[in-house]
């Protein structure tokens, strides 16, 4: 068994065959943002990625995707759901989140909140940092399936990876570790 004592404690390196799957479904509420986020880190550091991967990377990318979705995607109704799927092995953090919302334009949505145009903009903030902490930001609907009780819509999916050993040109200063 692996354990984790604190943020300070680095958990030692998992074996390369472990892999985690999990899935969680909660409702529309901003309040479930901060348990999921902290599960989500809690899992990070299992997978020994670099402590500013799990205190920043992870946490910030997610509660922007997550918050999106509820107040976005699923428009704070309650009577619908958000899901987040993590996968995670030695090579890759990969986390999902799914709303009930029509989707949109991924590339479109996100600007530049230094670009002189968008400094009055309140949109496309979250998408940005996203795109800054993350190694891969991708969007997709998924075709509902009829066990999932949502009235056979498809789903709008943001999908982030995070790359164990990831280097690539426009990282935000000191965001990877």
């Amino acid at each position: 068994m692996i354990s984790v004592q604190g943020p300070e404690a680095a958990a030692p390196a998992p074996p390369a065959a472990l892999r985690l799957r999990l899935e969680l479904e909660l409702p529309s509420d901003v309040r479930y943002i901060e348990p999921i986020v902290g599960l989500v880190q809690h899992e990070c550091r299992l997978f020994a990625f670099p402590a500013s991967h799990c205190t920043l990377n992870v946490p910030v990318a997610l509660s922007e995707a997550i918050s999106n979705a509820i107040l976005r995607g699923n428009e704070a109704d309650p009577s619908r759901t958000v899901r987040v799927r993590v996968h995670a092995s030695q090579a890759e953090m990969v986390l999902e989140v799914e709303d009930e919302g029509e989707g949109f334009d991924l590339e479109a949505l996100t600007h530049d909140p230094a670009d002189p145009a968008n400094i009055e903009r309140e949109d496309g903030r979250g998408l940005f940092l996203m795109h800054a902490l993350m190694d891969r930001v991708e969007r997709f609907d998924r075709p509902a399936s009829e066990e999932d009780g949502r009235g056979g819509r498809r789903h709008n999916v943001v999908r982030l990876t995070l790359r164990r050993r990831a280097t690539r040109p426009g990282m935000m200063a000191g965001a990877r570790g």
